[in-house]
């Protein structure tokens, strides 16, 4: 591999890395709500987050570059704070790759919270516990395994993603483009060897992602 595929691989490891720490950040308050909510608004809600597992990449990269782009409303938030716009960004590829990954944590998430059931949040009441210690004392920690799940599946999902990114991140080598859009190129230039060299890369990376969840984490519930 010469430094234009290393770069690739460094930028979507780093791309990947960035979206998993943020999908786990935002991803856990709403598993938890859709989790222990009897509001009307959690189907609704829950077809939201799920949504970019049914949705085509193009589609709602396509409205995320409207939303981001000089005249949609966070294009024109950054642009008033002197940021630019986020399009053909890192950051701008950071905000899509969250959006559609959400889901690939928040199931899982999800499943973990609702299979731990009311008594051991009860128990932890009588003991004076209040809702935020019995929150990360007690349902975090039973939890565990969907966490588990979520991080391994939204890191993976990050990295094999194309439509969206190419898509609000374009191809600009060293700040956008990814693995799988140098994939694209390397076919594209007839240039199998290299094209060769990252997808077995990516097949090999893809079966050892697989393994990890199902050895560490057998009794996982799939994804809806």
């Amino acid at each position: 591999m010469d430094s234009a595929d290393l770069a690739a691989v460094w930028l979507t490891l780093k791309l990947a890395t960035v979206v998993t720490v943020l999908l786990l950040i935002v991803g856990t308050p709403i598993a938890w709500w859709l989790a222990r909510t009897r509001s009307r608004l959690k189907g609704a809600i829950g077809a939201l987050v799920s949504l970019p597992l049914v949705l085509p990449p193009t589609v709602l990269g396509f409205y995320l570059l409207l939303f981001m782009g000089p005249n949609g409303p966070l294009g024109q938030l950054t642009q008033s704070l002197g940021l630019g716009v986020l399009p053909f960004t890192f950051p701008g590829l950071v905000i899509a790759s969250v959006f559609y990954s959400l889901p690939f944590v928040v199931q899982p998430i999800q499943n973990a919270f609702e299979s731990i059931g009311e008594r051991p949040l009860e128990v932890a009441a009588t003991l004076r516990a209040s809702p935020w210690d019995a929150f990360w004392s007690v349902a975090v920690p039973l939890a565990k395994p969907g966490f588990l799940s979520g991080a391994i599946l939204g890191f993976a999902h990050t990295v094999g993603e194309f439509g969206i990114v190419l898509m609000i991140g374009g191809n600009i080598p060293e700040k956008t483009r990814v693995v799988s859009v140098l994939i694209y190129d390397h076919v594209e230039a007839l240039e199998y060897t290299q094209a060769h060299w990252l997808a077995g890369g990516m097949v090999a990376f893809s079966f050892l992602v697989l393994l990890a969840l199902y050895t560490f984490n057998p009794a996982r519930k799939q994804i809806a």
